[in-house]
C-alpha cells in the first residue's frame, strides 16, 4: 500500500544572512521527525532564507509536526540573537 501525502505547509523564514540561515538549519537538521512513515520534512538554506516543506497522511500530524518545529525554530532564533553576531532584531 502506497502513502497518501493529502497534507502539505511550505513555510520560508528570512534569517538575513546565509551564515545565520546555515546555523539553524544545521541546529535543526538533527532532529528527525519522529513517526517518519506519517510525517516528512525538507528543509533547505537560500539567500539567507530557510526554507521547510512537510507531508503528512493526516491533518493532525502535520500541525503537530509544524507546532513542534515551530517551537523549535523560535527557540533557536532567540539564541541567534541573543548570542551571535550580525542577527536583525
Amino acid at each position: 500500500m502506497d502513502t497518501q501525502w493529502d497534507f502539505s505547509c511550505d513555510f520560508e523564514v528570512d534569517f538575513g544572512s546565509e551564515e545565520n540561515a546555515s546555523i539553524i538549519y544545521a541546529a535543526l537538521a538533527v532532529d528527525k521527525e519522529l513517526q517518519p512513515d506519517k510525517v516528512k520534512r525538507l528543509m533547505s538554506v537560500s539567500d539567507g532564507k530557510l526554507s521547510v516543506h512537510f507531508e503528512a497522511v493526516e491533518a493532525r500530524f502535520l500541525r503537530a509536526s509544524f507546532s513542534s518545529f515551530v517551537d523549535i525554530l523560535t527557540l533557536s532564533t532567540k539564541t541567534i540573537e541573543e548570542f551571535g553576531k550580525g542577527m536583525a532584531s
